[in-house]
C-alpha cells in the first residue's frame, strides 16, 4: 500500500495507473494537514511543493503532472508535456505514454476515463456545474479513442449534498431522467443530490457502461479526505491522477 494513495479499483488495461490521493502522508499543517496538493488555497507554497515532490516519488510518476487551473467550467485540454503556467480547464486527456493527467477536488467528483486498450486516458473535475454543462460529453468527444471504462473518485455523498431547486431544475432541463438523482432533503425546499448517480447516467448515455468506484463521501470521512462543505473555504485538495506507463500493444 502506498501512503496517501487510493488506487482505482477498476479492470484497466496493463500499464494504466490511476487513483486519488488521501489527505494524510504529507507535510502541510493545520487545516491543510497533511497531503494538500493545491497551491491556491492558502497553504505554504513550500509545503505544497514538497507534498507534490514526495507524491511523485512514491508513485514513481514518469513526469510532472499537468496541473490545471480549474474554474468549475467545461473546458477540456490535451495534456502534452509541461507548461510554464497551469492550463485553464477542468479536464485533460492524452494519448501519450508518460503524460500524467490530474484534477484536484475537495467534494466535487473526480472522473477518470480510459479506452478499452488503454491508448487514451482522461481526468475530469465534475462538480454539479460541470456535469450540467457537459464536461463529460466534451471530454469523451475530444479523446483519440472512445473511453470504455470510468472510475468515480471520492466525492460528496448524497446525504451531505443538499441543493436548491435551481440545481435540480438545471439537471431536469438537460434530461427528465435526472430526476432520479434527487431526493427530498432534510430542510424544506432542499434536495439531496446524488453526484455519483447523475454522473453514471451521463456516462451511460455516452456508451460507457463499465463504471467503477463511487463508494465514498468526502464530508463523512474526515480522516481520509478534505471537504470544502464540511470544513469551509480553508481546506486542502486531493488529486486524482491517471497515466500510462510504457508502450501498449
Amino acid at each position: 500500500m502506498i501512503p496517501g494513495w487510493l488506487e482505482a479499483d477498476w479492470p484497466a488495461p496493463p500499464g494504466i495507473r490511476a487513483g486519488t490521493t488521501l489527505r494524510h502522508g504529507g507535510v502541510s499543517t493545520g487545516h491543510y494537514a497533511s497531503l494538500n496538493l493545491a497551491t491556491h488555497v492558502g497553504d505554504r507554497l513550500a509545503s505544497v511543493l514538497r507534498n507534490r515532490q514526495n507524491l511523485a516519488a512514491r508513485l514513481q510518476l514518469p513526469s510532472e503532472p499537468c496541473w490545471l487551473q480549474q474554474v468549475h467550467g467545461t473546458a477540456v485540454v490535451r495534456a502534452s508535456g509541461l507548461s510554464d503556467d497551469p492550463l485553464v480547464a477542468d479536464a485533460a486527456h492524452t494519448s501519450e505514454s508518460g503524460v500524467v493527467c490530474v484534477v484536484m477536488t475537495a467534494d466535487c467528483l473526480p472522473v477518470l476515463l480510459c479506452s478499452a486498450q488503454g491508448h487514451s486516458v482522461a481526468a475530469l473535475h465534475a462538480g454539479w456545474r460541470g456535469l450540467v454543462g457537459g464536461i463529460i460529453e466534451t471530454t469523451v468527444a475530444g479523446m483519440d479513442a472512445a473511453p470504455a471504462l470510468a472510475w468515480l473518485g471520492p466525492a460528496l455523498g448524497t446525504q451531505a449534498f443538499e441543493v436548491g431547486d435551481e440545481v435540480r431544475d438545471a439537471f431536469l432541463a438537460r434530461s427528465p431522467a435526472h430526476a432520479a438523482g434527487f431526493h427530498p432533503g432534510r430542510i424544506s425546499g432542499k434536495w439531496q443530490a446524488d453526484l455519483y448517480g447523475l454522473a453514471r447516467q451521463i456516462l451511460q448515455a455516452q456508451g460507457i457502461t463499465a463504471i467503477h468506484g463511487g463508494h465514498h463521501c468526502t464530508a463523512s470521512e474526515p480522516e481520509r479526505f478534505f471537504s470544502y462543505r464540511r470544513d469551509g473555504s480553508v481546506t486542502g485538495r486531493m488529486a486524482s491522477l491517471i497515466w500510462r506507463d510504457g508502450l501498449l500493444l
